[in-house]
């Protein structure tokens, strides 16, 4: 037996091998199977492209078996763009079967956005319901009051590509929350009827520019939180006797001062009159050296001053006994 004949079969192997590795003939009896046309040339041009056969055949069986009309070449398109192939199939599967209008461009769009298009559908069919967080706001007599309002929505698939997500509703319905709460004459009004704040929210249009349609909003609870307006006036009674005081701690300081300023300026006037006084007799003496007042001048001007202290002495005496006899008048 020579060796062609030996490797001749295990040459037959490999090379079958090699071609049931680039060809998937199964994938493609599957496929022939399902009454699905895929040529083999396809399966062989997606492998060299390096797309996954699998993914793309089967994710084409199924859209053909629900009434779909695509072809290989759209799904090999929207893969290569780095699109999920088998999502974007299941949306058009899903609003196929809710008669939903769904183009295969509109979904391969969204899904290359970033966006879960096949939630998106199934919030179409089953809306969803938003639960936003406790927005605090304030009526006009100073009263806090929490609510929390549950939004149903469900998706615009129109408005899917380009449009704001559930973090815009959230944020624009705690805004209306704020708007209707603050513009209340009293927290009693909302307190008695909070559909107010559904029906204010919902004639804003706040789903405009988003990719929801709002279809309700419920107020799930509210509750009274603090008297913020007493609080303010508390502050500012507070503030207003902090600044009383500080003035009149500033004019008492004042005062202070002033006083020292008198003082000082008295003990320098009594230090000149005494700095006076003193030069009296030497002036005298001088007068009497230089014979400018003579010795009976001197001594009337000294009787002169004894007879002026007797008189202001006589004259203090008799106020208090003038003043001590009035009321035996009056009686």
């Amino acid at each position: 037996m020579s060796v062609m004949a030996i490797a001749l079969p295990f040459l037959i192997i490999v090379l079958l091998l090699i071609f049931l590795t680039i060809v998937p003939v199964g994938l493609w009896i599957r496929a022939r199977a399902s009454g699905v046309p895929v040529k083999i040339g396809s399966l062989v041009g997606m492998r060299l492209r390096h797309i996954s056969p699998p993914k793309i055949v089967d994710s084409f069986i199924r859209a053909r078996k629900a009434g779909l009309d695509l072809t290989t070449d759209e799904l090999e398109n929207h893969y290569l763009a780095g699109g999920n192939v088998e999502r974007v199939v299941s949306a058009l599967i899903s609003a196929h079967q809710a008669g939903i209008e769904l183009p295969f461009k509109t979904s391969c769009a969204i899904d290359l956005a970033g966006r879960n298009v096949l939630e998106a559908v199934q919030m179409s069919v089953v809306p969803k319901v938003i639960e936003t967080p406790p927005v605090a706001a304030i009526a006009k007599d100073g009263i806090e009051l929490r609510a929390k309002a549950r939004v149903t929505v469900r998706t615009n698939i129109e408005r899917l590509v380009g449009g704001a997500g559930e973090e815009t509703i959230i944020a624009r319905i705690g805004e209306g929350i704020v708007t209707t709460i603050g513009s209340s004459q009293s927290h009693e009004a909302v307190l008695e009827n909070p559909d107010l704040i559904s029906q204010t929210v919902l004639g804003k249009g706040l789903d405009a520019g988003t990719a929801y349609e709002i279809l309700s909003i419920d107020i799930a609870d509210v509750d009274v939180g603090r008297n913020v307006g007493a609080q303010l006036q508390m502050d500012q009674a507070e503030a207003d006797r902090r600044i009383a005081q500080a003035k009149a701690e500033e004019r008492r300081a004042m005062a202070v001062a002033h006083e020292q300023e008198m003082k000082a300026s008295v003990q320098e006037m009594r230090a000149k009159v005494v700095e006076a006084e003193a030069q009296v007799p030497l002036a005298m003496a001088e007068a009497l050296k230089s014979g400018k007042l003579g010795v009976m001048d001197y001594y009337q001007m000294q009787n002169t001053i004894a007879d002026t202290e007797m008189r202001n002495g006589i004259a203090q005496a008799a106020v208090p006994a003038t003043n001590a006899q009035e009321p035996r008048k009056k009686g």
